[in-house]
């Protein structure tokens, strides 16, 4: 008997998150031919493109390392078997004890050494992880399965074969899954008017794009620079442009000091809201495990969809999002620090489930219960930091900010402040029910992936506390200055021009950088392989109430590949971020029942069926 073919383009986590599926159930589902699964990826697999170990060793994650898995557990709710394996911080404590037997480049022995559970990895110790779990799942194949790497590009699919960059003969596969993470995008309207603008008058303008792959060579020393975005891109991008060019960080007792190289341009930052992105928190639940969902899961879920209608997301979800939060908030504080609060924990839930969220009856509740405004909940707040406020000068506002970013810092470093990690928890969990609800078409595009998106990646995946300590010594060196909240950029002969809602006047530069991932859209995909499928009506835009979402339209329930004309497509599957399931965190926590390990165990057992 001739063994099935699997293609899998992308192996990264993802693809290879879709291997060890495979095989944990293989024993029930694989026939007796067999399976050969060809991993084609140019970057090395485990690690993939992102997590490649040859990049800046300034480059960090922004997740602790006993919050980053490759393994299921007992809470993932799946049809195949669970198989257990260490997290990325288990994995450590392994290799130490010499228990795990794993060549550690040289250059990660130290960190490894120094390695906490609540310690941010660099991205080149996330990458020798990602290797071991690629490696260990290789160990641990089903009899009947055989792995084969293809080290290149995929540049071509047709209905059974697929053409390999430099390779003449196609591969004749049975089944392809496309693994492909984050859609690189060839730049949109906005950005092809301003790149050609640029062009025109002997400016520089960099599009969005993923920071650690754009070079950012010609930047030149001392050059003022103009930035938009204020989040994990620009946090890279910070990192690159000042250690990356020499200079270096000291700490002193009365905090951290840079010393700059020379070869740094001046980095002018603003964005939207105009702050940075919240920092991680440094510290672990201090009360009782927290009950979520509570007041936005399944069953609410079924019950917004039960509507039958339309759904207005500020209005019809944003509530039971928001009670979440708060829930999560309250539940912590109460359990955690109960001297802090005038009520018991019973008496308030009992009464914060009976009212609505943000009545007249549930603000004077937490007024009641909760004496300090510091530990309440201001959501609104929270989103828009700088609204309402205006200040003279530019200096002005940049003390404003540092004092903002101290704050920020005080808070998510200190386990009194634990409240807010019992909210951000509760967003993680509301976070993972929001596709349930964009699958059906019920919401609008621009809500889920426009503010919503935007809100939980500022609140919940911000950098290690130590950028932003770093981001204040930039600026107290004159490395960094603050934009300000709404930033626009104006174009003259002379340059971008910046202005913004914080304080009058502007800045010009004659380089501006966009630091963000480009926005999913498969209409502009730069990949030429999603283009050929795009352009044969084999792969698809997603449509949500008939406006276009940029990713690759799926069957949410097993990842099926959708053509141009919404079919699914038997034999083509496709996971990942930009993918209709949006399933957008790279990694999974520990115990937390994560979407990627869902889909994938469901999309896993099709092919094997299919194969079978």
């Amino acid at each position: 008997m001739t063994p099935s073919q699997l293609a899998i383009v992308g192996a990264g986590p993802r693809g290879v998150g879709v291997l060890e599926r495979l095989s944990a159930n293989a024993a029930e589902l694989l026939g007796p031919a067999g399976l050969v699964v060809h991993l084609i990826d140019p970057f090395p697999p485990g690690a993939g493109r992102i997590w490649r170990y040859e990049q800046s060793p300034l480059l960090r994650m922004n997740s602790m390392a006993e919050d980053v898995t490759m393994f299921t557990d007992d809470t993932v709710t799946m049809d195949g078997p669970v198989r257990t394996g260490p997290s990325l911080w288990q994995w450590a404590q392994e290799v130490r004890a010499g228990r795990i037997r794993y060549d550690v480049p040289e250059d990660l022995r130290d960190e490894l050494a120094a390695l906490r559970g609540t310690s941010f990895p660099t991205r080149r110790l996330a990458s020798a992880y990602l290797d071991w779990v690629y490696r260990h799942v290789l160990a641990g194949l089903a009899p009947g399965i055989e792995v084969v790497e293809h080290r290149t590009r995929a540049t071509r699919i047709d209905e059974t074969r697929v053409w390999l960059d430099g390779v003449d003969e196609p591969l004749a596969v049975d089944v392809i899954v496309l693994a492909v993470g984050h859609l690189d995008a060839e730049p949109g309207s906005g950005e092809r008017e301003l790149a050609e603008f640029a062009d025109a008058h002997g400016l520089a303008y960099y599009p969005a794009g993923y920071t650690a792959d754009v070079g950012y060579q010609h930047v030149a020393p001392g050059e003022p620079v103009l930035v938009r975005g204020f989040g994990l891109a620009f946090v890279d991008l910070m990192l690159l442009l000042t250690e990356g060019r020499g200079g270096r960080f000291e700490e002193r007792s009365g905090g951290l000091v840079y010393h700059p190289s020379g070869a740094e341009p001046v980095l002018h930052i603003g964005s939207r809201r105009g702050v940075p992105y919240h920092a991680k928190p440094g510290y672990r639940l201090q009360g009782s495990a927290l009950r979520l969902p509570r007041f936005f899961g399944p069953e609410r879920v079924a019950e917004l969809l039960a509507r039958d209608r339309h759904l207005d997301f500020h209005a019809d979800v944003w509530p039971h999002v928001a009670k979440e939060l708060a829930w999560g908030c309250y539940s912590e504080l109460f359990t955690g620090h109960p001297s802090r609060v005038l009520m018991s924990f019973d008496d308030f839930s009992r009464c914060f489930a009976d009212f609505a969220w943000d009545s007249a009856e549930m603000r004077a509740l937490v007024r009641r219960a909760v004496p300090a405004e510091e530990d309440r909940l201001d959501l609104e707040r929270l989103d828009r930091p700088l609204a309402g406020l205006r200040f003279e000068t530019a200096e002005e506002f940049g003390k404003h900010l540092r004092s903002y970013v101290e704050a920020d810092l005080v808070r998510r470093a200190d386990p009194a402040y634990s409240a807010d990690l019992g909210a951000f928890m509760a967003l993680l969990s509301a976070y993972q029910q929001m596709p349930s609800l964009t699958a059906t078409g019920a919401l609008d595009v621009s809500d889920v992936d426009g503010w919503w998106h935007g809100f939980f990646s500022y609140y919940a995946s911000g950098p290690p506390p130590r950028r932003l300590h770093e981001l204040l010594a930039l600026h107290q060196a004159g490395v960094v200055s603050f934009l300000g909240a709404d930033v626009s950029i104006s174009l003259s002969p002379e340059g971008f021009v910046a202005s913004s809602g914080s304080f009058p006047g502007s800045m010009t530069a004659r380089t501006l950088i966009e630091a963000r991932l480009p926005r999913p859209s498969v209409a502009r995909a730069s990949d030429g392989l999603l283009a050929q499928l795009r352009g044969a009506g084999e792969l698809a835009e997603e449509h949500v109430r008939d406006l276009p979402s940029g990713r690759i339209s799926t069957r949410v329930s097993d990842g099926r590949l959708l053509d141009a004309a919404g079919r699914p497509q038997p034999r083509r599957f496709a996971l990942g971020p930009h993918t209709s399931a949006r399933s957008a965190a790279a990694f999974t926590r520990p115990r937390t029942n994560g979407p990627s390990f869902r889909q994938n165990d469901a999309a896993a057992r099709e092919i094997l069926r299919l194969v079978g």
